[in-house]
Formats: C-alpha cells, structure tokens, sequence
C-alpha cells in the first residue's frame, strides 16, 4: 500500500486530550507498577496509522465486505478479541488478550504491508489475526475499554505477541515451534502452562490420521518430494518435547511446516506423544492446540480464574516485556 507519511509528537497537549478521553477504568489499570511510561519505553506509532480525534486509525480490508475499512483501533481490537476467544470469558484472560490484540496489530503494521491493497491489515486469519465483529458483546467491549492504548513493548519495540490455544502443558521457541528464522527474541521462551481443566478434551490429548499419499503431496507442496513413504520419524526435538523436523524417507521436513499443510485444525500440535504408521497412513496423537508459542488461552483462562490480573499473565508468557500506554 501507498505509505502515508505521519510525524508524531507526543506532547503534553496531545497526553491530557488523549488522557481525558480514557475511561475511569483504564486510568486505575494504568497505575499498576506493571504499566510503565517515559519516552525510552514507548516506541513511535508507524509512520502509516493517522491519528483522528486522538484516536490511531487504521486502514482495515475485511474479508467479509470484500472492502477496506478505516476503523480505530480500538474498534479493530473488539473484532480480534471476539474472533479469537469466548466473548464469556474470565475478564482478565479477555484483558490480556486485548492488550495482546492491539500489540499484534501494531506490530504487523511496522513490519510489513497487508497482502490487499490500500490496507493497512486485514480480517483474513492466513494474514493476521481471527476477527467476528457479530459476536462483540459487552464484556468485550469493557475488556477493551479498560486496557485502552495498552500495549506491550520489548527493547523499546513492539513484540511479535505469538499466542495460541492450549500449550499441553508446555510452551516452546518460536524457532522450533514455527520454524521462525529471525532468532528467538529474550521474551518467547519455554514455560510450563497451567492450562485449564476446563478445555475441551479432543485438545487436550487428540488423534489424527493421514493418509501416505496426503503426506507426500504435503511434502512436495514444501518442495520435498520424499517418493514413496517407507520411513517417518522425528528427528528433533524442542525443549518441551515438540517436534521441530521429521526425517522422511531420510529427507529433512520441517514439522510446523508440515502440520500447516496437513491441515492444523486435525494435526493439533507438534507436541506428538506417538506415530502409528500404517500401510496407507499415519496417525499421530498428541497434546495441546497451536504452535505453543507465548501465551496458552487456556492457561490465561486458568491464571484469571485463580485471580491473576491481566498484567500477571502476560508478564509471565512474555517475560521482560513492558506494558505500556502507547496513547
């Protein structure tokens, strides 16, 4: 997209009309040592978000209209955090996942252009982040209210706020976990998750079949042809016990990769607790739902539900971060 250039200023004008438009809620979230201010701490808005009325305005292409939206943030975060967990949830899981929400978004727009034109991000999941305007109800609603502008911050930057379903018991480095290439940032690292009881079953322990024939097409689409599959086994694993390569009729095939293109939504998790191979398939079992990456949803849920503010959850799945009011 065409870059729209934007000095900003924070000065003090502009901190008591953004302040006096906060409501009461965020102003006593806002005084907990967790939140920290100074100009070392807050990063710059991106060059391409506006502000309107005080508020960053954001270029937003949704899928569902087929059209680009501007929308502030804000009303963009209300759609992230409804699309990506239970609108009946413990407030302080929804919190954290708020702050979660627009630190990705802020994120995503320093790093990268949107894959649709004259957008500044999308709706579309194989982009960024699951957004369902329909289902915003009144605890989102206040969820977001109370954590307006907040924002996590690493070094003076926005952090890439991975997060996932359910850990199965354990989180992993983003190098193993997504086969990320850039290095394991200090504030992604493994950690036990307490998720909840309360998850459904099928993601805590899960099975899932593939036929030989699905796996090989999977493998040329990675640009492997492996032939015809006689042998399959892990041949790395991460600290938490999750796969991070298979080695197919010995050829090295990268295991988040694979699972992408075998389908997520059956393969749960690298986290493999077993690999029956058959004469026409594979089944594997496992635990937990989603790369393992930063925070468990379920594990969030189960630290509000023990009393943990949003500030707690989130220092303790992103360790050395700062939680921050950016506006």
């Amino acid at each position: 997209m065409k870059k729209r250039c934007f000095c900003f200023a924070l000065t003090a004008m502009l901190m008591f009309s953004v302040a006096g438009c906060m409501p009461s809620n965020t102003q006593e979230f806002a005084k907990t040592e967790a939140v920290k201010e100074g100009e070392g701490r807050k990063p710059a808005l991106p060059e391409e978000i506006v502000l309107v009325n005080g508020m960053p305005e954001i270029a937003v292409y949704n899928t569902a209209t087929d059209k680009v939206e501007k929308m502030d943030i804000e009303t963009y975060v209300q759609g992230v955090l409804a699309g990506e967990m239970h609108n009946d949830w413990p407030m302080e899981a929804l919190k954290a996942q708020a702050i979660l929400a627009r630190t990705f978004v802020l994120n995503f727009i320093s790093e990268k252009d949107s894959m649709y034109d004259n957008a500044d991000i999308s709706t579309d999941i194989k982009e960024a982040q699951a957004y369902d305007a329909s289902k915003v109800n009144a605890r989102i609603q206040e969820a977001v209210k109370q954590t307006y502008g907040l924002v996590l911050t690493y070094n003076g930057r926005f952090p890439k706020t991975w997060f996932h379903a359910h850990a199965g018991g354990i989180t992993e480095l983003p190098s193993v976990a997504l086969a990320y290439k850039d290095g394991d940032p200090g504030y992604a690292r493994v950690l036990e998750s307490a998720d909840s009881d309360k998850a459904p079953d099928n993601i805590k322990q899960w099975k899932a079949t593939f036929s030989l024939d699905d796996i090989e097409d999977a493998c040329e689409n990675l640009g492997i042809n492996t032939g015809d599959i006689t042998s399959f086994e892990i041949g790395s694993k991460g600290e938490s016990g999750r796969a991070a390569y298979f080695v197919i009729n010995g050829k090295k095939v990268s295991a988040p990769e694979l699972r992408i293109q075998l389908g997520s939504t059956e393969m749960k998790s690298t986290l493999l607790t077993g690999i029956d191979i058959g004469d026409e398939d594979i089944t594997f079992t496992g635990k937990g739902y989603g790369h393992g990456v930063g925070m468990s949803q379920w594990g969030a849920y189960a630290m509000a539900e023990a009393g943990d503010r949003a500030e707690i959850i989130l220092s303790y799945y992103y360790p050395d971060t700062d939680l921050v009011k950016i506006y």
